[in-house]
Order: structure tokens, then sequence, then C-alpha cells
């Protein structure tokens, strides 16, 4: 049996021989969506030198009073020429007077008519308080990387490069399939030892979260000839990812391996050293040039997302070079329980007190304990060959 990096290092491998298509869209359709150029900036960042402040431009000399001759609003340019008797009003954001070289602010300065003194215990002196044009971004130079996922800082800055429509990957196309006689529709009440089926929902919020297209294929029985015809359908489909949940363990009904095996796809691994998530399976189809990674997740509610949380998740975040996990090193609040040579996963409460990282896990950190997952926020890594975690002792923290 593999152990949890091995198993990650291969599925990365897999997610590379993906194909990143493109698109372009609206700017505004563009938010969460990931670059896929170079944006180049058009203009100067500023595209002309411009007041950082509200205040007066003078030509820089000694004297502490001038004579005010104008204004110049953003957006309402006029030309002065000053000497080193003049002062020009000016706000925030607009275009300095050629031979302007100073700004002083507003509040360091007495307006007396026209007459503009500096206050008794201001200081100036010369090139204060302005933005040069070019100094954030040359014209020609790249101004966004390709790569980098569209947030609203990024919106602006392609705004300014006059970026009305944005070159993005398009999104991973996901198909999500639930088998197992237990389960029932949500609006159905389970009697008896049925139970409502939840891997879907919480698996397509997951992917949706990453910003992905998902289609939900719903859920079927633990019949060989039904869950065949599913997959053999799935297969048929224009996707990237088909993530299915239970038959993969070892049980007389979990017959999902090999249906999966006589349907065409390539088995990578099954089976990884983990907890929980251990009877995971992956593999790869190809035809007529098609290409989907397939994810056989347990059936366990939690088991699911914490494999989707740690294998699924890190792997898209690297096909689109983002952040693969976010986590921080957070010290244990209370003893943990771990006797075996499994790499766990433990749903905890991270918390910040006194600018400090602390966690908190006094679940049951059952396999099937739905309640507990919501209530977390993170996963608590605890390696291998690492036994019983005490008190005090710093952990690695996976934010969820």
């Amino acid at each position: 049996m593999i152990n949890y990096n091995e198993a990650l290092e291969i599925i990365k491998s897999e997610f590379e021989k993906l194909t990143l298509h493109t698109e372009e869209v609206d700017l505004l359709e563009s938010f969460n969506r990931i670059l896929a150029e170079d944006v180049i900036a058009d203009v100067d960042l500023p595209p002309f030198d411009n007041s950082a402040v509200d205040g007066y431009a003078i030509k820089f000399s000694e004297r502490t009073q001038w004579k005010i001759i104008g204004e110049i609003s953003a957006g309402n340019y006029s030309s002065f020429t000053l000497t080193e008797n003049d002062a020009v009003l000016i706000t925030t954001g607009s275009k300095l007077p050629p031979n302007a070289d100073t700004i002083i602010p507003i509040e360091d300065v007495e307006v007396n008519g026209n007459v503009l003194s500096l206050k008794q215990d201001a200081f100036f002196k010369k090139g204060m308080n302005i933005r040069k044009q070019g100094n954030d971004l040359r014209k020609n130079e790249i101004a966004v990387y390709c790569f980098t996922k569209i947030d609203a800082k990024t919106i602006a800055v392609l705004a300014s490069c006059g970026k009305e429509k944005v070159k993005v990957y398009s999104k991973l196309k996901t198909a999500i399939l639930a088998t197992g006689d237990e389960l029932i529709p949500i609006n159905e009440k389970p009697l008896d030892d049925k139970l409502r089926v939840s891997n879907n929902y919480s698996l397509y919020a997951a992917m949706k979260e990453m910003n992905h297209m998902v289609i939900n294929l719903g859920f079927v029985n633990d019949d060989k000839k039904i869950v065949t015809e599913k997959i053999k359908s799935a297969l048929a489909l224009d996707i990237d990812l088909l993530i299915t949940t239970g038959g993969v363990s070892v049980g007389k009904y979990d017959f999902l391996k090999e249906v999966f095996e006589e349907q065409g796809v390539k088995e990578k691994f099954w089976k990884v050293n983990i907890k929980p998530g251990k009877p995971i399976y992956f593999g790869s189809y190809e035809k007529d040039e098609r290409r989907i990674l397939v994810f056989g997740l347990p059936g366990n509610p939690v088991s699911s997302l914490v494999s989707f949380y740690v294998f699924i998740k890190p792997a898209i975040n690297f096909l689109f070079r983002q952040n693969e996990m976010k986590s921080v090193t957070a010290t244990l609040q209370n003893d943990l329980k771990k006797k075996d040579g499994k790499r766990h996963f433990l749903r905890g409460i991270l918390f910040e007190e006194n600018g400090e990282w602390k966690v908190i896990s006094e679940f049951s950190q059952s396999s099937g304990n739905l309640v507990e997952m919501g209530r977390a926020n993170c996963l608590i890594e605890i390696e291998e060959d690492k036994l019983n975690p005490k008190k005090g002792e710093r952990v690695k923290c996976i934010l969820i």
C-alpha cells in the first residue's frame, strides 16, 4: 500500500497530462477565474505625474509663503507655469503642472485670501507627495502574470490596462456519482437502514467552491449491471474528472473497481495508508483523444470529503499553479489518540489567541459523523511515524 505523499504525486503527474483550454470572458465575469496569459501594460501606470494628497503644488524653494494662482481637480486639468512665488490648489490624483515638483498637504498650510502660508511647525521637502508617471508600472511591462487567480485587486489592474475582455483557463468539468443500496433522496425521510445521500451535495459544493463546473449524476443502488451502465454513460461525457463514492472497499458489493477496469479505466493506485479514506481508488481513462481522471472515493461521508480536501483539491490547485494546500502550524490544546502507522487527518477547530494559532479536537473522529465535519474548520495532519500527539505539541492544520 502506498503512502499519502506517493499517492498525491501520482495524482499530480496525471493532472499535468490534462489539456487546459482557454476562453475569453468579460472583465466583470472573470472574478475567481485563472488568467491564461501575461497581461501587458499598454500605458504607464500612473499615466502622468499626479498628487498623492489634497494640497498645494509649488516649485520648490526655501520660501514659506506663496500666491495662489488657481486650482486643478482630478479630470479637470489646467496648465499653469509656476514661479517660486506661486501655488496651485490640487486634489488627490490630479495631474501636476509641468514645473511643479512638490505638494504641501492642505493641513500644513493656512489660507488668507489668495495668500498661502506654511504653518509654523510644518515641514516640506522637494519632491514630497508626488506619484511619478510609470512609478507603478511602465508601458510594455507585465502588469498581471499568467496563472493569477483574478480577484477584486487584480480586476482593478486589468481595468487600468484597458482589458475589457480577458483570456482565462476554462473550468474543469466534473461528474459526481454516489453508489449504495442504503441511499435515498434528501427529500425523503430515512426509515430502517436508509440514509439520505449527502456525498453528491458535499462534493458538488466543494468543486463549486473552487469555481469549476459540476454535473450531479445522482446515485444508484449496488447492482453491478446498473452501475456499469451508469459508469459507461459517465465516461462518454465531455468531462475532465469523474468522482464516485462507495463501492471501492473489499465488501461483497464493492465492485466499482472491477467495473472501472471493464470499462477501460487504467488503475494508478488503490488504497492509501491514511485515515480516513484508506480505500481510495484513482485511475485514468483515455479514448478518442479524451482523458478523464477517475476517483473512487469511500462511501462514508467524512472519508469522501476528507479525500477531496487532501487529494483532489491540492491536485487541481497544482494544475492551475495555485497554492496547493493552505495550512498553518498550531499548538495542540488536547491529547490525540493515534496508535497506528497511517497518516491521520483529524477534524479540528483552529483559532487564534494572543497572536498564536491554537487547535482543539474533541471530536469522535468517526468517518460517518457529518455533524462533526460541519463544525470543523481544519484537518490536523499527523504523519505516519507520529503516535498519540500530546497537548502543547505543534501540529500542521489544513484549512477547510
